[in-house]
This record gives structure tokens, C-alpha cells and sequence, in this order.
């Protein structure tokens, strides 16, 4: 019909609008839920983290949050949307809960630590309803807050096609309707740990999406070079290895090595920049220093390569878009 009409009036057929050159680079803004495990420890109500000492996981939530969303660029935008604290010892697999004796005389190497030490994911879910909540939309993904021996793996996936995570994925948990992530943090540890956490969730991420791609396309497995296992082609490094290290955690190396590390700020259209690098560039040794370094090389632009985004974290934030 209006082409019909735009005969009957001499009016010229509109050029189509060219397309976008690139599509832009999704932002993503997951809500997430905040389990805190602290059990209370004294008759007189004293909490585990009050009585050793520990940080507040209010403190280490919010420089978390802000260290991702100045890696990302500003893509990664966490936001809390509920915190439920828990004043007792989480369930493990076998059932067992340790008592406030019973884990003091751990802590004290009195006794040994009870093993199998993870917690009952299967009752976790079902206690906080978490299936649900995600299913409904109200949460994407959950921070559990722990203590050492609190039995939480550092992350984990559930959902349908849930995939390894740092752990293996979670059974049972398809009616979630979509993929979601749980998060083990440590409020004895700091910011340094709880980025090394969600470091190896991007590396089993990312991993993933490229993972059918051939040797020559595979850009992650060019991105974590170093010059251990690439001699003279070192590029960003892993978690645990940085372009220099020698040995696992070595980020404090003071080791020369060339390196294209900062040639990943012009992806995808490399520069063939090399740059001499050594622990200084990172840190000198500091976890949160380094981890942020590593997770700042990420591609965070808009459009695709081989299909595969150029912005990475959409996948590491939301593995539903894998």
C-alpha cells in the first residue's frame, strides 16, 4: 500500500538506513543476593567476625563492586539488591555443622578440619529459595559470605546448561530457566581474594566461549601467554601467572620480559605493540594490584570478531549470553 501510494504521488522510495557499524558493548547490571555466614560464638551473642577480627563484608562488597566497574570500563554494574545474615555454621554435604567449640578447636589446630568440607549446595538453594528468585527474575546472582572452612566453592553454576565454573555445575537446577553464578567469598580475606575468585569464573567463562574456536582464532588463548609457557611471546598472563612469573602467584617478580599486554587496549585491531614489563607494572607484588591490572586488559568495546563479542564482559557477568 504505500509503495502504491508513493507511485500515485511521485514520492521517492526512502534509502534504507545503512547499519550500525558496530553494535555497542552491552552493559550489564546483575542484582545479586548477599549471604552472610556469622555465626554467633559466646553466650553472650559475640559474632565470628566481631570476636576474630575479620572486615565487615559490607566494606569488602562495596570495593569489590567498585573495582569491577573501573576494570570493565563501566560495562560491569553489580548492585545489591538483598543482604540476609545468617548467625550459625552452614550445613555440609554429609550433614555435618560444626559448633562454636568445634570450630574454634579447628581454628586452633587443636582437631582437624571436618572433611568433606563443602556445604550442602542442595539445601543452600532450597533454603533461600534461590531457584525461585532467579527463575522470577528478582536476583541474577548470589555472594555467599564465609569464613575459612565455611565450605563454599570460590564459584559455581547452576542452571540449564550450567557449565564448570572453578567447580563443577550445580545438578538439579534447570527450573532456575536460565543460567546463574554463586559466588564464595571469604570476609577473613580482602578485595585481592575476592577478585582471584571471580578471575578464575572469567577464565572457565571465557573458556567456554571460545572453545570452539580454531587454534589460530582463539584470542583467550592468545590473551593468557606468558613467557613461561610462550617464551618471547608473553601477552597479559592468567590469575596466577603474570607476563613474568615463574611459578604460580609470582606477581611480585622483578623479572624483564617483553610482552604485548597493553597492545589488548587497541582489540581487536592489534598494534603489534611490545613493552618490557615486570612486577612494577602490576603492583610490585600486591593480589588486588595485579588482578585488577589483568582484568582491566579485557576487551571491553562494542561489535563482534569471528562472532564472537568484543566486549567480554557480558559473558564473564551474565553466562547466559554464552
Amino acid at each position: 500500500m504505500l509503495d502504491f501510494l508513493r507511485i500515485l504521488f511521485g514520492l521517492k522510495k526512502p534509502a534504507p538506513r545503512p547499519a550500525p557499524a558496530t553494535e555497542p558493548a552491552v552493559i550489564v547490571s546483575p542484582r545479586v543476593l548477599t549471604i552472610i555466614f556469622d555465626p554467633v560464638m559466646t553466650p553472650a551473642g559475640e559474632k565470628l567476625s566481631k570476636l576474630a577480627n575479620w572486615g565487615a563484608h559490607e566494606n569488602l562488597s562495596t570495593q569489590f563492586i567498585n573495582d569491577i566497574l573501573e576494570c570493565s570500563g563501566g560495562l560491569a554494574r553489580y548492585q545489591i539488591v538483598e543482604r540476609i545474615e545468617v548467625n550459625e555454621f552452614p550445613v555440609k554435604v554429609d550433614g555435618f555443622r560444626y559448633t562454636p567449640q568445634g570450630y574454634a578447636d579447628v581454628m586452633r589446630r587443636a582437631v582437624p578440619a571436618h572433611h568433606p568440607d563443602t556445604i550442602n549446595y542442595h539445601e543452600f538453594l532450597t533454603r533461600f529459595n534461590i531457584i525461585q528468585r532467579v527463575a522470577s527474575n528478582q536476583i541474577d546472582e548470589v555472594w555467599a559470605f564465609g569464613f575459612p572452612y565455611a565450605g563454599f566453592y570460590e564459584s559455581v553454576m547452576g542452571g540449564p546448561g550450567a557449565f564448570f565454573c572453578n567447580a563443577d555445575p550445580l545438578i538439579d537446577t534447570s527450573r532456575a530457566g536460565r543460567r546463574f553464578v554463586i559466588m564464595g567469598f571469604s570476609y577473613e580475606r580482602g578485595v585481592g581474594e575476592m577478585l582471584e575468585a571471580f578471575g578464575h569464573r572469567a577464565e572457565s567463562i571465557m573458556e567456554k566461549v571460545y572453545e570452539r574456536s580454531l587454534p589460530a582464532d582463539n584470542l583467550w588463548k592468545k590473551f593468557i601467554r606468558y613467557d613461561q609457557s610462550h617464551p618471547g611471546q608473553a601477552e597479559c598472563g592468567n590469575v596466577h601467572f603474570a607476563p613474568n612469573s615463574e611459578r604460580d602467584y609470582d606477581w611480585g617478580n622483578p623479572r624483564t620480559v617483553n610482552s604485548r599486554c597493553d597492545d589488548w587496549y587497541n582489540f581487536p585491531n592489534f598494534k603489534g605493540v611490545v613493552k618490557p614489563v615486570n612486577s612494577a607494572d602490576w603492583g610490585g607484588g600486591d593480589i588486588r594490584a595485579h588482578h585488577k591490572w589483568w582484568l582491566s586488559h579485557f576487551p571491553k568495546i562494542g561489535g563482534r570478531t569471528n562472532g564472537i563479542a568484543n566486549n567480554w564482559w557480558q559473558y564473564i557477568i551474565d553466562p547466559n549470553r554464552v
